[in-house]
């Protein structure tokens, strides 16, 4: 019995200094989305981004109007035309309001994977810059505050802003 006891009280001396070992890392947060959208090569990003997005509204506006105008001639020559040949030119329409729609989709789902490219471009970038900071300052964890398994962070141990800072050097550098 005492073997045991004594077995017990060495274990508990052992795990207590091993709970005070862990609490002395340091562990950090970032915000990677933040980063994304404060730091300067994001900022980058988002422009050409913009410039993509801004050119292909341009083009479904001139779809738009190209249909409007054809929906107008349509109403139009409604009276004038013959049964079938109203038919004819209204499929015409309905061909053409298709292709605009499919133009739409396909616009919209490739924005959404240059949106994702150029955000898989900078991640490395940044990932490299948390991991040296991270040695550089003794963090034991950096965690990412976006992810669905933080539920709370002290805004203390946050160092979303020094790594856009360390970030921008990084891109300033490399321009």
């Amino acid at each position: 019995m005492r073997k045991i006891l004594c077995v017990l009280i060495v274990i508990s001396f052992c795990l207590c200094g091993l709970a005070n070992a862990v609490a002395a890392e340091r562990i950090a947060f970032v915000n990677i989305k933040k980063i994304l959208f404060e730091s300067e090569a994001g900022k980058a990003a988002a422009q050409e981004l913009k410039k993509f997005v801004d050119a292909k509204k341009t083009q479904i506006q001139d779809k738009e109007e190209e249909l409007q105008k054809l929906k107008d001639a349509l109403e139009k020559q409604r009276t004038l035309l013959t049964e079938s040949a109203f038919r004819e030119k209204e499929m015409s329409y309905q061909k053409k309001f298709r292709d605009y729609k499919r133009f739409i989709e396909d616009a919209n789902e490739e924005m959404k994977i240059r949106d994702q490219q150029v955000t898989q471009e900078l991640i490395p970038d940044i990932q490299k810059i948390i991991s040296e900071s991270g040695k550089k300052e003794g963090y034991a964890a950096i965690f990412d505050i976006g992810t669905n398994g933080l539920f709370y962070t002290s805004h203390q141990d946050d160092i979303t802003d020094r790594i856009i800072d360390l970030y921008n050097k990084s891109y300033r550098s490399n321009k």
